[in-house]
């Protein structure tokens, strides 16, 4: 359970960090106070709970209403605005939440409101939420840490029952049915407990009030026993713990709301991990339901308070809230200033919530407070966990056409290096899929994307793949710079042509048009550019993103023949002084 306060920045006397860093308050403050949870949606929108009473977390008023932040024409949330957005059918606080990939939101369960023993969907595109066949009669999502599977299934915890009064079974969430059925069931209890998803998919976490922790593990579909930890996380009043993280070295860093913390190394398979103690949290701090955020240079942003001295709320969740980065390559914490100056916030820990964004920034809200800030990381992002993009192609998809234009991007890393922020055994803000951005004249547009194949994280050289819409009212194209981002590391520019043929918004560019002919062909058909080209080449690519043919181009015009390959849909992409041009043949026979 958790108080709020009311929000007051505070200045310390003697206090001393090196800043590492900035902070800036959002250009608008927001029209509702934060409530808790901060989504990243696929088309780059936020979306927040909120409340008109800072103090309504005790009753059923808590967190329907969510307003949305949108960045502005130039992809800055800084200087975004906000909008207002469909309200959730059930009040809910300290619960579930997933960007799933189909874009739309799941949330489940709730410690405080009616929506306990509920679960619903968000559609961003219609404005919607509708309710998910719940969990059996007498059941309450409470504490609620969950995870999602390597095939976009979410793996929910923290089923209470009322009747025994125990956390008891497991749930797993099935969006392609949009149904829950019963999940494997863990050992102990872990009410309370952080899960964390590992480079393997693998999930770990450290069993309530012990030293013992638990691996689930996807292929086998079952939890196992793994090593202990050297040192408890839990504190010994209100059994509570912090935040759990993946480190890009693989190592998985777990803050403990006493000031302790624990380092796990994986194996990759199902042996026994193993712990380390880590580094105690400076001054007498600690992470009673704290969140943290890994930045893309490597370091974690931590929000500590004093660690709890007693059972009461004001003795567990205590004022003031202090900032540090964690630094795994030195395995040591550095004090930074708070946000909006001075070093604290008078505010326990746990009211803070944080999120990373594409641009490689992190948002930080306090519940009871409409004001946001982002805070920018100094240094380099690091480059194990940059994007690649190999090819793009358009695609046939019925069910998004009606949105704009479909393409299949491909490439690697496109689920960056780690899952972004977390917080304690409340809500999820995982980020680790793809957030595209088209730039144009000056100006920027998110794509949505879709169907990602791969939910994890620090996936190596293993080919990625997903969907993305160019929405139909972009005006600054076809000609496009696309930019990739997973947990805030962009890939490279990649010069984007859409379909000029696709969506009212969108006209073609006579300096930048593909001409092919005859199309439909048999085979055999001329390539005409808008402008001589020399020593490049032209690229063929089928509808599941296989490079199928490429051929070397002397002149502006030049045949190519695909009379070996299948009847379809190609795509021609050619890469010109000006960027590339693209087009698209149907082949018959």
């Amino acid at each position: 359970m958790r108080k709020i306060y009311l929000l007051v920045i505070m200045s310390a006397l003697s206090l001393t960090g090196a800043a590492q860093g900035t902070w800036a308050a959002l250009r608008d403050t927001a029209p509702g106070l934060n409530n808790g949870v901060m989504l990243l949606l696929t088309n780059g929108n936020i979306i927040t709970t909120i409340t008109d009473d800072p103090l309504a977390v005790w009753d059923d008023s808590c967190g329907p209403a969510w307003n949305k932040l949108i960045p502005d024409s130039t992809g800055s949330y800084l200087n975004g605005h906000w909008a207002p957005m469909a309200s959730m059918q059930n009040s809910r606080i300290y619960f579930s939440s997933w960007v799933l990939p189909n874009g739309k939101v799941y949330v489940a369960g709730g410690e405080f409101g009616t929506g306990g023993s509920m679960a619903e969907l968000y559609d961003p595109v219609a404005d919607t939420w509708s309710p998910i066949p719940g969990l059996p009669t007498g059941y309450r999502i409470e504490d609620a840490n969950s995870q999602m599977l390597p095939d976009g299934r979410i793996l929910q915890n923290s089923a209470y029952s009322e009747f025994q009064g125990l956390w008891l079974n497991n749930y797993i969430y099935d969006a392609a049915s949009n149904s829950f059925s019963e999940g494997p069931q863990c050992f102990y209890t872990d009410d309370e407990a952080t899960w964390v998803k590992l480079p393997d998919n693998s999930i770990l976490y450290e069993v309530t009030g012990t030293t013992q922790s638990q691996r689930f593990i996807p292929a086998l579909n079952r939890w196992i026993a793994d090593a202990d930890l050297p040192v408890n996380l839990y504190d010994n009043f209100g059994g509570e713990t912090g935040a759990g993280i993946v480190l890009p070295d693989g190592r998985a860093l777990f803050l403990g709301s006493n000031g302790n913390t624990a380092i796990y190394t994986p194996t990759g398979d199902t042996t026994l991990g193993s712990w380390t103690a880590g580094p105690v949290i400076p001054n007498h701090m600690g992470t009673p339901d704290a969140a943290a955020a890994v930045l893309p240079n490597g370091k974690v942003l931590c929000a500590v308070a004093p660690v709890p001295t007693g059972p009461q709320l004001d003795s567990l969740f205590q004022p003031y809230m202090y900032f540090y980065l964690y630094d795994y390559t030195t395995d040591s914490f550095t004090q930074i200033p708070a946000p909006g100056g001075g070093w604290v916030i008078n505010q326990p820990s746990c009211s803070g919530i944080m999120l990373n964004l594409p641009d490689g920034t992190v948002l930080f809200g306090v519940e009871g407070s409409n004001q946001y800030y982002i805070y920018t990381p100094d240094g380099a992002p690091l480059a194990s966990g940059k994007p690649t993009i190999d090819a793009i192609v358009e695609k046939e998809m019925l069910e998004f056409e009606a949105n704009g234009c479909p393409y299949m991007i491909t490439g690697t890393l496109f689920n960056g290096i780690s899952q972004g922020s977390a917080y304690g055994d409340d809500w999820q803000m995982a980020t680790n899929y793809p957030v595209i951005r088209l730039i144009a004249n000056g100006q920027t547009w998110f794509a949505p994307t879709y169907n990602w194949n791969r939910t994890g994280i620090q996936t190596g050289n293993l080919p990625d793949t997903a969907y993305f819409i160019v929405p139909a009212n972009i005006q600054g194209g076809p000609h496009f710079e696309l930019v990739l981002s997973a947990n805030g590391i962009s890939s490279d520019t990649f010069n984007f042509m859409a379909d000029p043929g696709c969506g009212e918004g969108i006209a073609p560019l006579s300096k930048t048009a593909l001409e092919i002919s005859p199309n439909p062909s048999t085979g055999a058909f001329v390539v005409q550019l808008p402008v001589n080209v020399s020593n490049t080449s032209a690229e063929v690519y089928n509808t599941l993103g296989q490079k199928v043919w490429q051929q070397t181009l002397s002149t502006s015009q030049n045949t190519l023949n695909l009379s070996t390959q299948a009847t379809g849909v190609y795509f021609v992409q050619i890469q010109t002084e000006t960027g590339v041009v693209s087009g698209k043949v149907m082949v018959v026979r």
